[in-house]
């Protein structure tokens, strides 16, 4: 079994040098069609029919690019400090980024995913995963900022998330790595007796997206990885890939490819919900933050929460159920009417297709193999659709255009491969440049996929893009799939390294996007909503400006009476009232970042003087033709000097 491992991952890895090394030998010759350039094309004035989101992967961002033109309309801050917009460095926003380690200003983002109403896409909200630090962040897709943060605890690696049900009743997130529940110092050997995976459904209001984590589930000590609900006829249900069933902590690229078939958790939250309204949970520690951005009082505050319910499936008979399937699952995916559940495992030589009608009946029929801590592994035969032969090497991921076909990624042949759900026939496949990971239809992933467009999101670049050096961008082609065959369209740099993207037609939220913040409406502690109201005010060493912008100019423009080592809040109240016309604020020493303020908004700047003299601060949003003129100075004295406050109206 061993030497089996060994072969298959000694192919793959052959593969994978080659395309690093070499590229493809077609890397460089067009392979479009005649009017692809016609297809992609949005002139100017015009709007692009789909906005995609996609991940920024080690970036902690989430990046807005229009489609068919390719065109980078926004990127959202959201787990990482951001310099242009002081998102993580203004007061405001600092809460955002606070966690049970401390305050973490960095993260990894993999996983985007829309909110759905009756199994379709209703452009709400976005969530997103951070990876390295458990989190997940809710983007309100009227602003497109990031609301609310919450932390997972009894979490390690939070890659299988953020995946919702049909109608956003949870978000829910898994473990990749498994630790000891509660924390605790063992010995690696003791990993199999002692560490423990976690799967978490975080619950989410319907009215406000307010999230909250509902329950944890106590897994088996596995790799669990990415995952997709039940929908239609399997509403109520949640699918989990898992891998490393063999619990190895070392090599893994050897050591957990040993087993023929590792698994798909299947996961009843319906059942999950009753047996917490009959109390068969434990409450454990578990200490997580949860961040959120008031809108009207612009700004974000931290709560802390110490404890979670969890579920053992041991005690709770029907809750999971494991599905064998091979090998080294990383991709679960679950077609537009929820019968079909697709696997993709990474060293598999064919990709199986479940039936939810056949895993059912399998369960009545207690057709069970054994079971894993008190989980019945179901028989695969029994619970088999069919299985795709030759799909390619090293499928992953699978979505779904909604005429009964499937697309599915292949990283080591780099290649899209189509087929069909009823027989499993692969019926075309077309290659992409280089080391496909995921794809993406608009509502791929739901029940109204869009068939026109696949979105495949790319490792390597190399040969595709004017070089830069060692780090080269990575890549997202543009796929036409509204005919029989699929037409490459078009390809198009990215920020950060994608994951997975969503896309949604830009008709659902377009119409839809605040324009300015009212003035009227604006809560903040320190706002100013008129020039006649700006002011100094020292309360012992922090002195507060309360500060307005308007074109062109500052109130107040000229502050003395600041000494070295005092703590300085600028409070910047943005007083237009006309969309598109942001001002930013900087000052000349600041040991943070700039801050951009959107009309109708207030945010702060905190400086601290180090040394005197005098200091400029300016717009640095160019905002009109005296955009230049928009400035003033900061009089600094020394720590003893007998200088009182003034400044200029």
């Amino acid at each position: 079994m061993k030497s089996k491992a060994l072969l298959i991952f000694s192919t793959l890895a052959v593969a994978t040098i080659v395309l690093l090394f070499f590229g493809c030998p077609s890397g460089k010759k067009s392979v479009v069609e005649g009017d692809a350039a016609q297809k992609v094309y949005v002139a100017p004035g015009q709007y692009d029919e789909f906005y995609a989101f996609m991940s920024g992967g080690f970036s902690g961002q989430l990046s807005v690019y229009g489609i068919p033109s390719g065109r980078c309309l926004r990127i959202v801050p959201v787990f990482a400090q951001y310099p242009e917009n002081g998102y993580g460095y203004s007061e405001e926003t600092k809460a955002m980024l606070n966690t049970s380690y401390g305050f973490i200003p960095w993260d990894d983002s993999h996983h985007p995913e829309l909110s759905q109403t009756n199994g379709e896409i209703d452009g709400r909200w976005l969530f997103i995963n951070a990876n390295n630090v458990p989190r997940i962040a809710r983007v309100d897709l009227s602003t497109f900022r990031t609301v609310e943060i919450i932390e997972i605890p009894n979490s390690a690696g939070n890659h299988p998330s953020a995946f919702v049900t049909e109608n956003t009743e949870y978000v829910v997130a898994g473990t990749r790595f498994s630790v000891p529940i509660p924390q605790e110092d063992i010995t690696l050997q003791e990993f199999k007796n002692k560490m423990k995976g976690t799967i978490s459904f975080i619950k989410v209001d319907p009215q406000t997206g307010r999230m909250n984590i509902e329950f944890q589930i106590l897994m088996p000590g596995f790799n669990y990885d990415l995952s997709h609900p039940g929908r239609g006829k399997s509403h109520g249900w949640y699918f989990f890939s898992c891998y490393n069933s063999e619990q190895a902590t070392s090599m893994l690229e050897v050591n957990a490819s040993q087993n023929d078939k590792d698994f798909i958790a299947a996961i009843n939250w319906k059942k999950a919900e009753e047996y917490l309204k009959q109390g068969k949970y434990k409450e454990i520690p578990g200490v997580h933050y949860h961040n959120i951005y008031d809108e009207k009082k612009h700004m974000a505050y931290s709560e802390i929460n110490d404890k979670v319910k969890v579920l053992i499936p041991q005690e709770c008979p029907g809750l999971v159920y494991y599905i064998p399937t091979p090998k080294s699952p990383h991709g679960c995916d679950v077609d537009p009417t929820g019968e079909y559940i697709v696997g993709g495992g990474k060293l598999a030589t064919v990709i199986p297709v479940y039936s939810f009608t056949k895993m059912i009946k399998a369960i009545e029929e207690k057709k069970f193999d054994k079971e894993i801590d008190g989980i019945p592994v179901l028989n695969y035969e029994a619970v088999l659709h069919g299985e795709v032969q030759n799909p390619g090497l090293g499928p992953l991921h699978t979505e779904f255009d909604g005429k009964g076909y499937a697309y599915t990624s292949c990283f080591v042949s780099s290649e899209v491969t189509k087929w069909s759900l009823q027989d499993c026939k692969v019926v075309d496949r077309i290659p992409v440049y280089y080391s496909i990971g995921h794809l993406c239809i608009a509502g791929g992933d739901s029940k109204k996929p869009i068939a026109k467009y696949l979105l495949a999101l790319n490792k390597i670049t190399k040969d595709r893009y004017l070089p830069t050096g060692p780090e080269l961008a990575q890549s997202c082609q543009l796929i036409d799939i509204s005919g029989e065959k699929m037409k490459l369209l078009y390809d198009f740099p990215t920020l950060g390294e994608p994951h997975y993207a969503q896309m949604l037609p830009a008709s659902v939220i377009k119409d839809k996007q605040a324009k300015i913040f009212k003035l009227e409406e604006n809560q903040h502690q320190y706002r100013t909503i008129s020039p006649d109201q700006a002011k100094v005010v020292r309360e012992g060493n922090k002195v507060h400006i309360y500060m307005t912008a308007i074109r062109s100019h500052f109130t107040p423009d000229n502050i003395e009476g600041i000494k070295v080592g005092d703590e300085v809040y600028f409070h910047v109240t943005n007083l237009e009232q006309d969309w598109d016309i942001p001002h930013g604020f900087a000052v000349l020493g600041s040991d943070n970042a700039e801050i951009l303020v959107m009309p109708g908004e207030t945010l702060t700047l905190k400086w601290k003087p180090t040394k005197p003299g005098i200091y400029p601060f300016y717009c640095t949003d160019f905002c009109s033709a005296l955009h230049q003129e928009m400035q003033g100075y900061v009089r600094v004295s020394p720590a003893n000097a007998n200088v009182q406050l003034s400044w200029n109206k």
